[in-house]
């Protein structure tokens, strides 16, 4: 197994630093899950890995149920942080590119201990039929409308899932535009929030700009991205930050992510981003 760098300082330097630390009541932390299944990333660093098995998964929401954590709605977030509300205790749960293994894996276990999600859709792989999103089969229509019955939240992913910062504005419009519009006219509902695909380039400020205000005028309130970290009240409620979560995310690891102990990996990936941005 490769050495992990981020785990081992998040378990032997930033974790033990936080217990003498007070503890924010003014911070949610927002998971990030992909995949739910049994898929082997044995060949890929954990980092960067996005499966996370249905064992390891139930044993995530047990633990949050055990340790008395409530799940918050995206749309909540903003209101819950700026009135100045306890948030102690309080999480965000969501899921990037619509696999329909949350239907079969994820929303079996949700429901079971009364957890809410989002879901967010790269509408072009969603149909009628099975498609396919990176190999992987994705949400239907009606699953999704099922789903959308019984208390789960659905969010834009874009149509085909680009780089954002790579494509033109008109490009970039049609993105954020028609993604929503499909699924508000599928679901019969205002859609809201967005997740941004791919690494998220915070050290582009010009683009960053420039999204946010194609963002509001398409119609989002809400939006998420895979910057690192947890959501303070000062966060920018269209670029709030996630915590990814996979298998190797075992319950030390997962207790670390929830009380703020990864948060310093914003730091080092902020950085790693901006120097490729100097060369690409």
């Amino acid at each position: 197994m490769a050495l992990r760098m981020d785990r081992l300082a998040t378990l032997y330097a930033a974790k033990p630093l936080l217990r003498h630390v007070e503890p924010s009541l003014r911070v949610v932390p927002i998971l990030m899950y992909h995949s739910i299944a049994d898929d082997d990333e044995t060949r890929m660093h954990a980092y960067y890995r996005t499966s996370t098995t249905p064992h390891i998964f139930a044993k995530h929401m047990l633990y949050l149920r055990d340790n008395g954590y409530s799940v918050l709605r995206l749309e909540e977030l903003e209101q819950r942080l700026g009135y100045s509300r306890n948030v102690d205790r309080r999480v965000a749960i969501t899921f990037d590119d619509g696999y329909s293994d949350f239907y079969k894996h994820a929303f079996p276990v949700l429901e079971k201990y009364g957890f809410i999600a989002t879901v967010f859709l790269p509408t072009g792989f969603i149909g009628k039929t099975r498609l396919k999103f990176n190999e992987n089969p994705c949400l239907t229509w009606s699953e999704i409308r099922e789903l959308a019955t019984c208390g789960v939240s659905f969010g834009s992913h874009t149509v085909t899932h680009p780089q954002l910062r790579d494509v033109g504005l008109q490009s970039l419009n049609e993105e954020l535009v028609v993604s929503r519009s499909t699924i508000e006219h599928e679901l019969g509902m205002a859609i809201t929030s967005f997740s941004y695909p791919f690494a998220f380039p915070e050290h582009d400020a010009t683009f960053k700009r420039l999204l946010r205000e194609r963002l509001q005028l398409a119609g989002y309130t809400n939006g998420v991205c895979t910057s690192i970290g947890r959501v303070a009240a000062s966060a920018d409620r269209l670029f709030y930050r996630r915590l990814p979560i996979n298998s190797c995310d075992d319950e030390s690891l997962f207790e670390a992510k929830l009380m703020g102990a990864y948060d310093w990996v914003s730091k080092p990936q902020a950085l790693w981003k901006a120097a490729r941005g100097l060369f690409c």
